[in-house]
């Protein structure tokens, strides 16, 4: 057995507890620069915020269900522009450029899967950068979580000191750790969930083959990824109607390769994984 699979093993008989918190301690970000310190903590009021999200029950039909990213998938999030740009919007203080196709895909994505966002960055900007996002669309999510489900670590990620490094454990969901999921413990498994992340490193406690690592979506009004014909939708696409995911993600590998005992940076991750058990 490889060491990151003995490693995921033992992390799934630790059977870590969730970290559900809103106000105290630090949550995170998607990006490596100064703003994203700021953002990665909860330091605006947030008691009074709702993401209002009035979840649908899950479909009988036994859709698979995919966690989406904001950041890097569905938009390019940045604080200082270049002057050359012009964003769609300014939410929380951030030029918010939506990916081209992004509402088309998102229309795929809630007709073909049951959905839900998963993001790293703190409650009250995530509520924001949805209403943008997805509008009246949010209401088909089946959930949406921000950083304070994320699983905490001491360490920063890799060359962005003030990025906190955080997990993205999908038992939290398989397990039903929240109680307003709605669906039975054990409903979604790793045969059947799909996590899109541009950060690999999210997925480290996570089975492999569970998630796909699309690169980061930068500003780029050619972008095709999530229109007809484009590489992650023609992706999804196939998934829908494949019999497994584990083993489909594994014969079709897309996008950023999944961070294992063979790369580069394995030593440090290996590390931080420990800390989790």
């Amino acid at each position: 057995m490889s060491r990151k699979l003995h490693l995921w093993e033992l992390s799934r008989q630790a059977r870590m507890q969730p970290r559900f918190f809103q106000k105290q301690g630090p949550t995170l970000s998607d990006e490596g620069n100064s703003e994203e310190k700021i953002d990665s903590f909860d330091a605006n009021d947030t008691s009074d915020v709702s993401l209002a999200i009035a979840i649908p029950p899950v479909s009988q039909s036994r859709k698979k269900l995919l966690v989406l990213d904001l950041n890097g998938l569905l938009a390019d999030i940045v604080y200082n522009p270049s002057i050359d740009c012009t964003p769609d919007a300014l939410v929380a203080g951030r030029a918010v450029f939506k990916r081209p196709y992004c509402d088309d895909f998102l229309k795929f994505c809630c007709e073909r899967f049951e959905v839900g966002i998963w993001s790293s960055r703190n409650r009250k900007n995530v509520e924001r950068f949805i209403d943008f996002l997805m509008g009246d669309m949010k209401q088909k999510l089946l959930f949406c979580w921000d950083s304070s489900y994320c699983t905490t670590t001491q360490f920063n990620t890799l060359g962005h000191k003030y990025k906190p490094l955080v997990f993205k454990d999908l038992r939290k969901l398989w397990e039903k750790h929240d109680p307003d999921l709605p669906w039975e413990k054990g409903y979604y498994n790793e045969s059947n969930t799909l996590l899109i992340d541009d950060s690999p490193y999210k997925a480290l406690l996570n089975p492999p083959h569970t998630a796909i690592f699309p690169h980061s979506f930068k500003f780029d009004m050619k972008d095709n990824s999530l229109g007809d014909g484009g590489d992650l939708k023609v992706y999804l696409e196939r998934l829908a109607s494949a019999d497994n995911v584990q083993n489909f993600v594994e014969q079709n590998p897309l996008g950023q390769i999944a961070i294992t005992e063979r790369s580069q940076d394995w030593g440090f991750y290996s590390q931080v994984i420990d800390t989790c058990l």
